[in-house]
């Protein structure tokens, strides 16, 4: 019998999703904007508010799903899951009081100590913005400043990296945060590992390196992610035997503590000199990360959710050993002043062996315009981190001359540099 799945969310992260699953299942999706790659591969779409989660169940329902996968965090915290689950439709997602492990940073933080989750910062959570400031001047060391809920990665101001002392106390002031969590500053390289989660079984991926920051050499604000790169194995080259185990060891502690968790569970995490440390948890696939894991898994990704929802074992994962970048193109001025409505000329007969994921935007009869997020990603794939980053770099004559790329990431210099920042922090 062919199951009937429905993918919710329209961007990048969830064209990977549906490209993953599309040729095993019938595939229905909905989304808030009208993604053209996943819209050709479903059998179904539909234009909803993916934050409205009485509307997606109705969707679901109507289409006979047998199962879901949610992509975005807001379906997460706006209950999707649980609306679905009451509809009689499994959710792979988690409800949104676990969710909250993400959309929440303050219960991220009291989660981790209360349950002795190895890898958390000294912190501090703060309802009053006085007392925050006041935090700063007396802490001795330069901190992360993080607004508690959800900020599309664009919230989270690094005293001593981003922002001076004087600087974040302002960006607090001026804010309307009710609440924040201040954490001491951690140095190091940033790493992501993702997992399946189902019935108290948990299934790793390999590990991700997402960069940031908008602009080459690690310069200018923060993003949602201008693109990411995988090695051939598990690990990454800048990571010492142990890290990624060391990685793993956290997620399955956040399992034991949560045994009815379920969907993807993300681990970003900082290599310090004394070894990883917890940046954040997500409760979905990381975007860009989903484009580069889900192609290098071999594993039907449906026979993973049909796994969770039947509460059999997970499948192990097998992977295809291929190394993998992404680079995204975003409109120009982005992320702070991105110029939406420029139209984007994709030739997509110019990406060649590499993979095309559409995101965010804006389908029309006369062709795809720009937003004011991402628009879209390209991931080469090889034998080498230099070889899938020569591909990518390729299929980038697709991209136009409309929008923006990081072109440095994936390179051997920026690789390099992350190996030695690495070996002078453990000297």
């Amino acid at each position: 019998m062919t199951e009937t799945v429905l993918l919710v969310g329209g961007g990048g992260r969830e064209h990977a999703i549906a490209r993953a699953v599309a040729d095993d299942c019938a595939l229905y999706a909905c989304a808030s904007n009208r993604n053209p790659g996943i819209r050709r591969l479903a059998d179904g779409f539909e234009t909803i508010d993916e934050t409205d989660a009485e509307a997606v169940a109705d969707y679901a329902t109507a289409v006979g799903a047998d199962l879901a996968v949610i992509g975005p965090e807001s379906a997460l915290a706006a209950g999707v899951a649980d609306a679905l689950d009451e509809a009689g439709v499994y959710a792979f997602g988690p409800r949104a009081e676990e969710a909250r492990l993400e959309t929440d940073k303050a219960f991220q933080r009291e989660f981790m100590d209360e349950n002795a989750i190895p890898g958390c910062p000294d912190y501090a959570v703060f309802d009053d913005i006085e007392a925050a400031c006041d935090y700063i001047d007396a802490y001795d060391g330069d901190l992360a400043v993080k607004p508690v809920g959800l900020t599309g990665g664009k919230g989270v101001k690094v005293i001593g990296d981003q922002v001076t002392a004087e600087e974040a106390k302002a960006y607090l002031r001026d804010s309307d945060y009710d609440r924040v969590v201040l954490e001491e500053r951690l140095v190091g390289e940033e790493f992501t590992v993702q997992a399946f989660v189902a019935n108290g079984e948990i299934r790793t991926t390999p590990a991700v390196q997402d960069h940031k920051r908008a602009y080459e050499g690690d310069e200018g604000p923060n993003t949602g992610g201008m693109g990411s790169y995988t090695d051939t194995g598990l690990s990454l080259p800048f990571m010492a035997e142990g890290d990624y185990d060391a990685a793993v060891d956290v997620l399955e502690a956040v399992v034991d503590a949560l045994p009815d968790y379920k969907g993807v569970l993300y681990g970003q995490f900082m290599l310090t000199d004394a070894g990883p440390k917890v940046v954040e948890f997500n409760a979905r696939f990381g975007d860009p990360e989903a484009m580069n894991t889900l192609p290098v898994l071999e594993t039907p990704f449906l026979d993973v959710l049909t796994a969770a929802r039947d509460d059999d074992a997970l499948p192990e994962l097998a992977f295809s050993g291929e190394a993998t970048v992404c680079k995204y193109a975003v409109p120009d001025g982005y992320p702070t002043d991105p110029d939406a409505g420029a139209e984007v000329a994709v030739d997509e007969e110019s990406v060649g062996d590499a993979l095309l994921y559409y995101a965010s935007v804006d389908e029309r009869e006369d062709g795809l315009y720009t937003t004011t997020s991402r628009s879209f990603a390209v991931v080469g794939r090889g034998d080498s981190i230099a070889a899938a980053e020569a591909e990518a770099e390729d299929a980038l004559a697709a991209a136009g001359d409309r929008v923006r790329i990081r072109h440095d990431i994936g390179t051997a210099d920026l690789v390099e540099r992350r190996i030695e920042h690495m070996a002078e922090l453990r000297e």
